[in-house]
């Protein structure tokens, strides 16, 4: 075994680039020697060092953290340090574990929607919802999806995964009584922390339901089927239509795959 190795050799062996050695060296973590022809030589003590600092690394340990260690490496550090290590770990795992769930969630939850059946209305008992919205006119998708954004940065700190976000969308009755499709009044999200401050509440109640498929340019005529249906049944709204994506944009490019419901609050 060699007791030296050029700069090109290191980089191979430790899949470290030469630049980041270069840097090394900068920062006095490695202090290599030069040859007669002034190439740097590292010997078997940087080349420990580096194992420590590639180790290091991965754990997303900062170099001043990394050089702050290799100065002063003792027993009460290296303990110190594996404790760090395991601490890092430890939040990893968490944060791993909550991804994890978040999938779940949207996995059971797309299941679920593709086995929805649509088109025909049905009464249900909704608990309370704690919600919060951005008020504004809604004419277009893309306008849509860029208020969406912005509710989202509002509550970034709250909102856990958009993708498994609760959206949903006041309709702006105006517009369709003349028969304007595809218009919103107010864009608004269902927070699921009871603990999460809130703009407003979806009452617990009775609603009328109904699912749909496809584009929104349908959502005027399907607003009006939910409104018979309200009639018919001799029953009487107490609030303005709204709509819940439950498959949108954020699954699937095919508009034939949304599914989305519309909900009115009943006397």
């Amino acid at each position: 075994m060699k007791d030296y190795y050029k700069i090109n050799e290191i980089s191979k062996l430790y899949g470290i680039g030469v630049d980041s050695l270069r840097y090394y060296e900068k920062l006095e973590i490695l202090k290599p020697r030069r040859d007669t022809n002034g190439y740097r030589l590292y010997d078997l003590k940087d080349m420990y060092k580096l194992t420590v600092i590639r180790d290091l690394r991965k754990l997303d340990f900062s170099m001043a953290q990394i050089k702050e260690f290799l100065g002063g490496q003792c027993v009460d550090n290296t303990l110190s340090l594996l404790r760090e290590e395991r601490e890092l770990l430890d939040a990893q795992m968490e944060e791993i574990a909550r991804r994890k769930a978040l999938i779940g969630k949207r996995i059971a939850s797309l299941s679920s929607a593709r086995m929805t059946e649509d088109g025909i209305p049905v009464l249900k008992k909704m608990a309370r919802r704690r919600c919060v919205r951005i008020e504004q006119y809604i004419t277009r998708d893309e306008e849509m999806d860029f208020v969406i954004r912005k509710l989202q940065k509002k509550y970034e700190d709250r909102i856990q995964d958009l993708g498994t976000q609760t959206i949903g969308a006041f309709f702006a009755m105006d517009d369709m009584e003349r028969g304007i499709a595809n218009s919103y009044k107010s864009v608004f999200f269902v927070m699921e922390d009871p603990g999460d401050e809130a703009d407003f509440v979806l009452p617990e109640g009775i609603y009328a339901s109904l699912c749909y498929r496809g584009g929104y340019n349908q959502n005027g005529e399907r607003v009006r089927d939910l409104q018979e249906y309200v009639r018919r049944e001799g029953l009487a709204a107490a609030g303005t239509p709204f709509e819940i994506y439950w498959i949108d944009n954020r699954d699937t490019i095919r508009e034939e795959e949304f599914l989305t419901e519309i909900q009115i609050l009943l006397q």
